[in-house]
């Protein structure tokens, strides 16, 4: 079980770092320009569509957001 714990860890770890490569490819495209910028240059178009898509869904769209919100605070309490 230890194993798992030490995954869980490094999967939580991996997902925290992600999210940060995210939250920095919006900057540098609100900063610089979604055509100037090369490793970052699709970040706000699928983050568009993602949104986009959600609200197409209607309450359905609503649901898988909660769950994808549940997902990314969800944290170990041990």
């Amino acid at each position: 079980m230890q194993a798992f714990a030490s995954i869980k860890g490094w999967a939580r770890e991996l997902m925290d770092i992600m999210l940060l490569f995210i939250g920095l490819g919006v900057l540098v495209q609100i900063i610089f320009g979604s055509n100037n910028v090369g490793f970052f240059s699709g970040i706000t178009s699928n983050l568009m569509a993602f949104v986009t898509e959600l609200g197409s869904g209607g309450f359905v769209g609503l649901i898988a957001l909660l769950v994808i919100i549940s997902v990314f605070t969800k944290r170990a309490t041990a």
